[in-house]
């Protein structure tokens, strides 16, 4: 699978972490930055991993920040993403099944190494269930975009 990734200073050691687990895993990363701990601004690294699905050149991003909720509201501007913030195994999987998350969004400094990389691996394992109440609701949400 292509994963895109990017990072905000607060997320800049995790994003490292979680970049060597993805190719240990044989998956093609595209790493958005930042490539340091200096502070930068969590908005342009959602821009990144977001073009880059809609783009088709990634099948899903990966993005990381102190609490992963802003790059997660920036994300989910861009019509076509689906970004959630998961800290726990449940959500990881739920969000793909059910809601068809494409960016899984996470808090560096509200989980541990440990439990983001299981959180990834469950994210990357999990697959839309395609079902008919699921995909009225993103029906719903792609309206939203559209109209608004």
């Amino acid at each position: 699978m292509k994963i895109a990734i990017g990072a905000d200073h607060g997320g800049y050691s995790l994003k490292n972490i979680i970049v060597d687990l993805l190719k240990g895993l044989k998956h093609e990363v595209h790493d958005l930055g930042t490539y340091s701990p200096d502070p930068v601004d969590y908005p342009d690294f959602a821009l990144s991993v977001s073009q880059e699905i809609l783009l088709g050149k990634a099948d899903r991003g990966i993005l990381i920040c102190g609490s992963g909720l802003g790059a997660c509201v920036a994300a989910n501007k861009f019509p076509g993403i689906r970004a959630g913030t998961c800290h726990d195994s449940f959500s990881a999987h739920q969000g793909v099944e059910d809601d068809n998350i494409n960016i899984l969004c996470l808090g560096a400094r509200v989980i541990g190494p440990e439990l983001a990389k299981d959180i990834v691996k469950i994210w990357l394992g999990a697959v839309f269930s395609g079902a008919e109440r699921h995909k009225r609701r993103l029906s719903k949400i792609e309206n939203f975009e559209r109209d608004y």
